[in-house]
């Protein structure tokens, strides 16, 4: 049985540690996997691994976990549409597929879980719902635009009005002009 060690951390070790934990994250594996892992590379007990990480090492790479979860979260995601995309063209292909004969068509029926067909429901339910919602969006949007349209014409009239004081206010401040021009000359004049 190889000793364990009970030196002090290096940096590399330090940095061994920490992509380890990182890619277990990733790839949805405990942080007890990367410990063990870790520790037998480095000849080191999966408790002082875990130590480490959890007193030192972990707090310098926060933001490089939430990152590692994020892509863990997607790629989970993403297995997850996969397999519901394969259910549903699985199912969606019996449905669809004409009847040759009785036997082909037994064995697909036998494929088919109840999963899939309440998953493929599921998921015309959501379609369904979420058409709905989009009708009503689309009815507030409407409703919204006929009001600001009208706001619009309200507003295009106030402006008008506003143009037109404006030529009437500039008429009669020429006028006036004119009329004080003519007194100054005359009161020069006299």
């Amino acid at each position: 049985m190889s000793q364990t060690r009970q030196d002090a951390w290096s940096e590399d070790e330090d940095l061994l540690l920490a992509e380890t934990v990182l890619r277990h994250i990733r790839e949805g594996s405990t942080q007890l996997m990367a410990f063990e892992e870790v520790g037998k590379a480095l000849s080191r007990t999966a408790a002082a691994c875990g130590f480490r990480w959890n007193s030192l090492v972990r707090k310098k790479y926060e933001d490089a976990i939430a990152l590692a979860k994020k892509e863990r979260k997607e790629r989970q995601n993403q297995k997850r549409q996969e397999k519901r995309k394969n259910r549903q063209a699985k199912l969606k292909s019996a449905v669809e597929k004409p009847a040759e004969s009785e036997q082909p068509m037994r064995e697909d029926r036998q494929s088919i879980t109840i999963d899939d067909i309440i998953l493929y429901l599921n998921d015309l339910k959501q379609s369904e719902a979420r058409i709905r919602q989009l009708k009503a969006e689309i009815e507030a949007l409407k409703s919204e635009l006929e009001k600001d349209q009208k706001q619009l014409e309200v507003l295009a009239s106030e402006r008008d009005q506003a143009l037109t004081n404006l030529a009437e206010l500039q008429s009669e401040y020429q006028t006036m002009l004119s009329i004080m021009d003519k007194a100054r000359k005359l009161a020069d004049g006299s």
